[in-house]
């Protein structure tokens, strides 16, 4: 019942769903362009109508009365942010845990224009052995999904430029296109 309503409502928003739940017991499912808080609503809708659970990684602060437990049965987990290790440690665990565990990502880091995207998807991704997929919500398209897996090397800059440079080929647009940039 929940995944014909999210297509539904998909669909009378005029999206297209382009794929699938990634074939991955454990994977990260990278998020761009993400220059608006509705980039959350058309993923979670797309995964939940695909039959996918994605969890995303929200700051505790978040989980108060009675928002949190909405968060909660959304597939957010709540983290500590104000130590960078400690989140890491936080997320590893959360995937330890759990024999399916799907978390979404926006290296972007923010809802603002950067060119600085941030590379903890990398270290995650081999601190936990999952895999890493390129997903995609395009504004201009109206069309959400994933590309591929994103197959790591040792150098995570590298492959954070490399990653750009996929999606910049794919000319994705944003909610806020003014708000999204994948150049160097």
């Amino acid at each position: 019942m929940k995944r014909k309503l999210c297509g539904t409502l998909l669909r009378l928003m005029g999206w297209r769903v382009t794929a699938g739940v990634v074939p991955s017991d454990k994977a990260i499912i990278i998020g761009v362009p993400h220059t608006s808080m509705w980039d959350f609503v058309i993923s979670w809708l797309y995964y939940t109508s695909v039959g996918g659970r994605a969890r995303v990684m929200i700051k505790k602060e978040m989980f108060f009365w009675p928002l949190g437990s909405l968060l909660k049965s959304l597939g957010a987990v709540p983290v500590d942010r104000s130590r960078g290790a400690t989140l890491l440690r936080q997320t590893v665990e959360a995937f330890a845990v759990h024999e399916k565990f799907h978390l979404a990502i926006a290296p972007e880091g923010t809802r603002q224009r950067t060119k600085n995207w941030k590379a903890g998807f990398h270290t995650i991704a081999r601190m936990t052995g999952a895999d890493v997929y390129l997903g995609y919500f395009d504004w201009g398209r109206k069309e959400v999904g994933w590309f591929e897996i994103f197959p790591l090397t040792g150098d995570a800059q590298a492959d954070v430029s490399r990653m750009k440079g996929f999606y910049r080929s794919k000319g994705l647009t944003g909610k806020h296109p003014e708000l999204y940039t994948a150049e160097e």
